[in-house]
């Protein structure tokens, strides 16, 4: 240390002229104080000034911090008010689902995926979209020709989500993918097939929930009275939708403040 900086910061436990026997070894355990402080200064004099973190950068693709904003809900289109006591049943409906899932995971998670099931890995951000939303909802494509009318393509219209799929998902990856599709809500439009997997996906979040789950339940319940308000055509079917995932984030993840008030 520099003559100047030792001045502004004088040693704690200074360590002087001590008489330390000849056979002193800084490797073995000390035997008196003096061997420990000695011990001490010697490790510290061996420490570099300045030390650089190895950092793997694919941990840095995601934001390190978590944004939880306390903002509310924006009130329903007059008239479609959820009833209390329909949102009460939504949350019973919720809670037998989730029961049923969790006590017949490994059962699901043991049975086969069709040879045309590939599950994106966690990080694949596109390929998760297209998983589950299929071709013709990602691209924004109006219509299916008539060839395609012919069979089923998953592919281009998205796979369900299926028990034999989401009971193979872990909580990172049910996490993951829950940001995506609200990441990909955010911009678009309500979609019977993203509604299905956002259900499907908080059926399979686990409780307490973690800070990054709880960010992203809120935001989707907000973006969720977003697009209700703005609703013009009033289809009750999907206003019912979003009521459904509002009610669930306010009332089963107890997010409170974001219920909708009974009509």
């Amino acid at each position: 240390m520099e003559p100047g900086l030792e001045e502004l910061m004088p040693r704690l436990l200074p360590v002087g002229d001590c008489d330390l026997a000849e056979d002193f070894d800084p490797t073995v355990p000390p035997r008196t104080p003096q061997e420990y402080l000695k011990r001490v200064q010697i490790e510290a004099a061996r420490c570099p000034d300045v030390v650089v973190a190895q950092i793997d950068p694919r941990k840095l693709k995601k934001r390190p911090t978590v944004n939880i904003s306390i903002s509310g809900c924006q009130p329903a289109p007059e008239g479609y008010s959820p009833t209390l006591k329909w949102q009460q049943q939504q949350v019973a409906n919720f809670s037998t689902v989730r029961q049923s899932l969790n006590k017949h995971r490994n059962h699901w998670r043991s049975q086969h995926l069709d040879s045309n099931v590939t599950m994106p890995k966690s990080e694949d951000e596109e390929g998760w979209k297209k998983f589950c939303l299929g071709e013709r909802v990602y691209s924004e494509i109006d219509a299916l020709s008539d060839n395609e009318n012919l069979g089923i393509d998953y592919m281009k219209v998205g796979f369900p989500p299926l028990l034999s799929i989401v009971s193979r998902m872990n909580q990172a990856t049910v996490t993951s993918v829950l940001e995506y599709l609200i990441s990909w809500f955010g911009e678009k439009k309500f979609t019977p097939e993203l509604g299905r997997w956002l259900y499907a996906l908080l059926a399979c979040l686990e409780k307490p929930l973690l800070p990054e789950a709880h960010s992203l339940i809120r935001q989707l319940a907000r973006r969720c009275s977003e697009v209700r308000a703005l609703e013009e055509s009033k289809n009750e079917e999907q206003i019912s939708a979003l009521n459904l995932i509002i009610c669930l984030v306010s009332r089963y993840f107890d997010q409170s403040d974001l219920a909708d008030e009974p009509s």
